[in-house]
């Protein structure tokens, strides 16, 4: 199609935030730091590389994911221990927050529920930013490594991605078949992943990772969490993911929980208030 003669007047027009956030329930982080300076370390897991783990944090307790040995990222799943219905909502994260979140900023749970399940209290790469291409750390629009789309454009059978890789860890921590975990698997937050959209094309794309042993990203459970990480196949997502090229390395996860009392009268949140009846 011709381009209209008022092409450049459209494309001027300003944008408008869909969702200002300004009203959002604030957290505490003076209580939340106050709390973890007491807090004691009461687990540990480890993701293997090119595996998953599965984990469990009680609501008021602390977990951290560090990169261990070497430059790795890892894809995130959460769910409500107590009510595997309510897990993790990437897109709505993504619309409250932005594409990337970090220190201050909420995992937030699946329609009906649309509370917070976890709140980021420390990032070590937060001095990172946006870059140059409008790469940024610790993603939400990115949906995981997964062995369909690797099956769609290579016609590969890889098993190792994260999508499998959280299949095989989720099956076995709730000892069920592949074929009851699956549809539990949902999008992710991409913990340590460097990504953006490229300006002419408009497509995800992945760069290295700034992490290196000892970055973390630290959370704080707001319900009773069950969650899942895979150490991507793709290492630090330099070159390439679902394949055994790049070098992997572990990641690991430590459960921290506060001193009695180190949090008051604090109480998970509410699920959301919105009356469920979609005007009838």
């Amino acid at each position: 199609m011709p381009e209209p003669t008022d092409a450049d007047v459209r494309r001027a027009v300003k944008p408008v935030v869909c969702y200002p956030n300004e009203t959002l329930p604030v957290p505490d982080m003076d209580l939340y730091r106050t709390a973890r300076d007491g807090a004691e370390k009461v687990g540990e897991v480890i993701a293997p590389p090119r595996e998953a783990a599965c984990f469990r944090v009680a609501a008021g307790q602390f977990f951290r994911i560090t990169s261990v040995d070497g430059p790795q990222v890892g894809d995130l799943n959460l769910w409500n221990a107590n009510d595997l219905g309510e897990r993790f909502h990437s897109g709505k994260s993504r619309a409250l927050h932005g594409t990337h979140l970090t220190t201050g900023e909420r995992m937030w749970s699946s329609f009906p529920y649309l509370r917070p399940m976890a709140t980021i209290v420390e990032d070590t790469l937060d001095w990172y930013g946006i870059d140059q291409y409008g790469g940024s750390v610790h993603d939400v629009i990115g949906t995981r490594c997964d062995p369909y789309t690797g099956n769609l454009l290579a016609g590969s059978q890889y098993h190792h991605c994260c999508h499998s890789n959280l299949t095989r860890a989720v099956a076995d921590e709730l000892e069920m078949s592949l074929e009851e975990a699956e549809p539990l698997v949902h999008d992710v937050l991409n913990v340590f992943m460097c990504t953006g959209f490229t300006r002419d094309t408009g497509q995800y794309f992945m760069k290295a990772s700034p992490v290196r042993p000892g970055d973390y990203l630290e959370l704080f459970a707001e319900v009773d969490l069950l969650g899942a990480l895979s150490a991507c196949p793709g290492g630090d997502c330099s070159a390439e993911h679902s394949s055994d090229a790049a070098a992997c390395y572990p990641l690991k996860v430590e459960v921290f929980a506060p001193a009695e009392g180190a949090l008051g009268d604090w109480a998970s949140p509410p699920v959301n208030g919105y009356d469920r009846t979609h005007g009838r």
